[in-house]
């Protein structure tokens, strides 16, 4: 009996010092995977927030140029073998070259790579910290797979994945392995780590040779003349059967330079290729595309021209020649900003012959400074250090491909990676193998086939262990907000249709105010998803005792407006229908409804909007708030009694989608939509108190503080306020104390 198996789909991973890019194979038609938040890479990053919260993996994780020694990036150069803390170039006369890891505030150990991590208080080997974002990565395909098949398949962890990394020729041994053990820890049991170059050759097949297969193209290894043949005319006329390609890849802190020979007779050197075979590359099968040489640098990238850039102006910049030592530290915050700065300076200057950057509160008194520069200047910092080092790179992969007089002229010059962008390197490119070529931009996305095997049992069992423990975490989180909006929804029921038929007795404020406590107790912080579960349980069944009348009346109104609504939804079509007799219907909803119609339009779409945000899916949620708020804008010829009823949805709704935008972290609109609460009535306690939350998030703690003082004006005795008020105050008082300690170290 014939047994199939399907085969693992294959994913292709670039993984970058500052983002990872994720493809999936031909039979996904070469699809981009795309990750949460619907960007093209993934930031290779990871944020612990602390030991009852998930981690923050990928494009989830703080941004590496705000975050703190809780957050680590560029995994892929603190693996073993791989740090680059011992990076030097030889090609630099062995001088060490400053790298981003100065820069990076997390605590690496170079001995035992490893990164200690204050709010864990725990410390993990790198290659855990890689297996972490491996298992975002990991999610963000599978995403993807059932998007593009449209199976919502509950198991789709189970389906098989082979992963297939390209990493420049230089990586060492012992790091490929690393990084298909942190695969084998995400439960990915096929993995392959290959030579950039090869990839290259596979792209330039794809792109060039129509109708071959990506997977039989040519990767043999042909560093030495093939001396077979004594016909030197029979040679010559091989010779111009083949094109020379250049490929000249630059990232943000490597650099690889591959010659490429397309076309012509014979095969490559057969040892090598089994030797290479042997190190989990690619096998040679024909001859289209041959990889005749690769120079790689672990150092040279665009990332020194950000390093250049930053002491340029640490230097000489007269805002800024005045800090101290310490005041500009690589790991400090204003050295981040100002790093920062400079590499939007380093992107303006790709596209403009000259730019201008602000940068916040870096200069005397905590003044913006202002970064100006031109190409020219980045000429002066970087020609020596980078582009005639990336110029003897090239030197250097024509004379291990045999020199310029066996391959002849280049033919194609194809370039990749952010640093190419630059005109100072495309012209290093030009100058190196002569003026008058044209630059092509060589897209890698596409990464051969392969297959690796190997049992990592304890990095797979902790890695699991930390998924359980996320998931854990985000279950806690959903039941602990489950209560939060319980709670708040009673209190408020208090002046609603129905209020009248709560419990008045202390008793039942008694049960409020002890649960409100608890949330914000060590018992909730501390307690398991069980207990957690348990306790929503608990709560649910005694309101059920306390409001039995309460909650039996907004039931049967909830019924009851629901039909009305439907029955409303048809007339409305109905309607539609009769008005577009032309058979062309308005996309908008122009019809003058009466009061009524229009008011239960607006509150289908709030309640619609509340279901939805109950789920938490706060972007849809959000839309719905703003339809409703849309429709409040509808109304015509109201009595003084209809504007107050509006004006009174219109604040409901504004703080709603407040905090809507609050849950999606969009601060600068729930800011807005505060604000225009507090058009509708000033007096809201509930506006101040959302405003005062926003511009805490903010870090504008003065202006927080302000609100509270209005809100606490108009209730005194509100707990929510009280408890904010209490974080407010913490953070004025460690800023302070930071401000006084700056001072000290400034002026003595």
């Amino acid at each position: 009996m014939t047994t199939t198996t399907t085969a693992a789909t294959v994913v292709g991973i670039d993984l970058g010092t500052l983002t990872t890019k994720i493809t999936l194979s031909s039979t996904h038609d070469f699809e981009i995977v795309r990750n949460a938040h619907g960007g093209h890479t993934t930031p290779t990053a990871v944020t612990f927030a602390g030991p009852t919260r998930p981690r923050l993996l990928g494009e989830d994780a703080a941004d590496i140029s705000r975050g703190d020694e809780n957050t680590v990036w560029m995994m892929d150069r603190l693996l073993t073998g791989n740090n680059c803390c011992d990076t030097t170039d030889d090609d630099d006369d062995g001088q060490k070259i400053m790298m981003m890891q100065d820069f990076c505030r997390f605590q690496f150990d170079n001995h035992t790579n490893s990164v200690y991590i204050p709010n864990m208080d725990t410390t993990y080997d790198t290659t855990a910290l890689l297996a972490m974002l491996l298992g975002r990565v990991k999610r963000n395909v599978l995403a993807t797979i059932q998007r593009r098949t449209g199976k919502n398949d509950n198991n789709a962890d189970n389906e098989e994945l082979e992963f297939v990394f390209a990493v420049p020729s230089n990586y060492p041994q012992v790091t490929r392995q690393a990084v298909m053990d942190a695969a084998y820890a995400v439960k990915v049991n096929k993995s392959r780590v290959v030579d950039g170059a090869r990839c290259f050759a596979a792209v330039y097949q794809r792109k060039f040779y129509d109708g071959q297969d990506v997977d039989d193209v040519v990767v043999s290894n042909n560093n030495s003349n093939d001396s077979s043949n004594d016909d030197g005319d029979e040679q010559k006329k091989t010779n111009k059967q083949k094109k020379t390609v250049l490929v000249v890849e630059m990232g943000h802190s490597r650099s690889c330079v591959s010659i490429l020979q397309c076309g012509g007779v014979g095969g490559g050197n057969k040892e090598e290729e089994a030797a290479s075979q042997n190190q989990n590359d690619i096998p040679s099968s024909n001859n289209n595309v041959q990889v005749l040489s690769s120079v790689s640098s672990a150092t040279l990238g665009a990332a020194m021209i950000d390093m250049a850039l930053f002491h340029h102006f640490q230097s000489n910049h007269p805002s800024l020649s005045h800090t101290t030592t310490t005041f500009l530290t690589p790991k400090s915050r204003p050295a981040q900003r100002l790093m920062e700065g400079c590499r939007k300076l380093k992107h303006i200057l790709s596209m403009l012959p000259e730019g201008n950057v602000t940068v916040e509160t870096i200069g005397k008194n905590d003044t913006d400074v202002s970064l100006s520069g031109n190409r020219e200047l980045l000429k002066q910092l970087c020609q020596e250090s980078v582009a005639n080092k990336l110029k003897s790179m090239i030197a250097a992969a024509v004379d291990e491909a045999g020199g310029i007089d066996v391959l002849g002229d280049i033919g194609s010059v194809e370039i990749t990676g952010g640093g190419t962008r630059i005109p100072m390197i495309q012209d290093a490119v030009r100058q190196a193998i002569g003026k008058g070529k044209t630059l092509f931009y060589l897209k890698v996305w596409m990464i051969l086939t392969a297959e690796h095997e190997a049992r990592r049992a304890q990095l797979l069992e902790e890695e699991m262990a930390m998924m359980e423990r996320d998931v854990q975490m985000v279950r806690k989180d959903e039941i602990r907000n489950q209560i939060e909006s319980h709670i708040l929804e009673l209190r408020s029921a208090r002046h609603s249709t129905h209020g009248s038929l709560l419990p008045s007795s202390d008793e039942f404020a008694s049960y409020l105010d002890g649960n409100d406590d608890w949330l914000f107790s060590d018992e909730c912080e501390n307690a398991t998803v069980e207990e957690m579960e348990e306790k929503w349980t608990q709560i649910q069944g005694k309101t059920q005792e306390f409001c039995a009348d309460y909650l039996a009346a907004t039931q049967a109104d909830a019924e009851r407006k629901e039909k009305e609504l439907e029955d409303e939804a048809k007339r409305a079509a109905a309607e539609q229908d009769a008005e577009a007799g032309d058979g062309e219907a308005e996309d908008h909803d122009t019809r003058r409804l009466p009061f009524k119609r229009r008011m239960e339009i607006v509150l289908k779409n709030k309640t619609e909007a509340n279901e939805l945000f109950s789920g938490k899916n706060y972007q849809h949620a959000a839309a719905r708030y703003a339809k409703a708020l849309s429709h409040c804008n509808k109304f015509f010829d109201l009595s003084p009694d209809q504007q107050n009823e509006v004006n009174e949805v219109k604040l409901s709704l504004y703080l709603n989608l407040a905090f809507a935008y609050i849950k999606l972290e969009k601060l600068d609109n729930a800011f807005l939509q505060c604000n225009e609460a507090l058009k509708c009535d000033a007096t809201s306690v509930k506006a101040l108190y959302r405003r005062a939350t926003v511009l805490y998030q903010k870090r504008k703690f003065d202006e927080a503080s302000k609100d509270l003082d209005e809100a606490e004006k108009l209730a005194p005795d509100d707990k929510a306020l009280k408890k904010l008020r209490v974080l407010v105050e913490k953070q004025m008082t460690k800023q302070k104390a930071k401000e006084k300690a700056m001072a000290k170290k400034m002026f003595g």
